[in-house]
């Protein structure tokens, strides 16, 4: 069997707006909500999905909007999730942290990636994090992911000294392979390092034999479903899909997509008729399976990668 995490981070993002108090609850509505004029498709629509399926997503929230826009909010996000049965766990963008005046990140200037920061400052903000989330009302919080996946081997030092044992931040498509975690390897299993055990996004090469990560919006269903087979006639130790709040709505963030709301129903339909092959799961009481080495990237063929080329300039055309 193959442990499956479908993975969401949840973020507040202005799109072009000022970043001001004005402008929160549209933010709000469309980064949380996902309200758009066919209806709500954002972190109610997915947990509810996922619930109704059986089946246990983690939610990686990101708390420290709420320093500048109020903790009320954060709360209502930790409670969407909670109330579904769902796993809630740390994400951290760093660009709130200039801007958060009230707290104590009065030195620190801003800088785009957790990486960019120093070990002292990096375990600060992941404290300050995990106690806004508790706060909020989240139970335990045993995991963690990096804002643009932007960390490197001081950020899990860093975890480790606020008792987060599990980190989802390696992403061998972005900054994975900068980040010091197995210098010179693709990393696509778990692995420990600084006493955090990592769980790296699932990559693959694609038909064009480019390194694509599995995401919703960025893979087409059949592409998904193909690399997740592969994976466990591989006996990979785990498969970690990416996901976002807003991950169903089109581009403009006006409407819904209707190609990405159909991929993810029909992942989760997929993956509750095959429970007997997927464990779909959370880092709750999360006992890993460490391989002894790494092997290569799953890797999808070209045709494949040209159906979701097709499929994905419809969706560039018609959302």
């Amino acid at each position: 069997m193959l442990d499956v995490f479908f993975t969401t981070d949840v973020e507040i993002w202005f799109g072009g707006m000022p970043i001001a108090r004005e402008n929160f609850t549209k933010a709000f509505d469309t980064c949380i909500r996902g309200r758009t004029p066919q209806g709500d498709f954002g972190l109610g629509y997915q947990v509810d999905t996922l619930q109704s399926h059986g089946l246990t997503g983690v939610f990686f929230i990101e708390p420290l909007f709420s320093l500048c826009f109020g903790r009320e909010p954060l709360a209502d996000i930790v409670g969407m999730v909670t109330h579904a049965s769902q796993e809630v766990q740390l994400h951290l963008h760093t660009e709130w942290v200039d801007r958060c005046t009230a707290f104590h990140f009065e030195d620190m200037r801003h800088r785009e990636n957790l990486h960019q920061f120093e070990a002292a400052e990096q375990a600060t903000l992941i404290a300050a994090g995990k106690q806004l989330l508790l706060e909020a009302g989240a139970r335990n919080i045993n995991a963690f992911r990096a804002g643009n996946f932007g960390f490197n081997k001081d950020t899990l030092g860093a975890l480790s000294r606020s008792r987060i044992g599990f980190d989802s931040s390696y992403n061998a498509s972005r900054f994975g392979l900068q980040s010091g975690v197995m210098p010179g390897t693709v990393v696509v299993e778990p692995v420990e390092c600084e006493d955090v055990i990592e769980y790296p996004v699932t990559v693959f090469r694609d038909g064009t034999r480019s390194l694509r990560h599995a995401q919703v919006s960025a893979c087409s269903f059949a592409e998904m479903e193909r690399l997740l087979w592969q994976a466990l006639d591989d006996s990979r130790a785990a498969f970690v899909i990416v996901s976002h709040s807003f991950e169903l709505l089109s581009r403009s963030q006006k409407g819904v997509d209707r190609i990405a709301v159909n991929r993810f129903n029909r992942l989760c339909r997929f993956l509750a008729d095959n429970k007997d092959c997927f464990r779909l799961r959370g880092f709750e009481g999360l006992q890993s399976r460490i391989p002894d080495c790494q092997p290569p990237p799953l890797a999808s063929p070209s045709w494949v990668t040209g159906y979701r080329m097709f499929e994905q300039a419809v969706r560039r055309v018609c959302f």
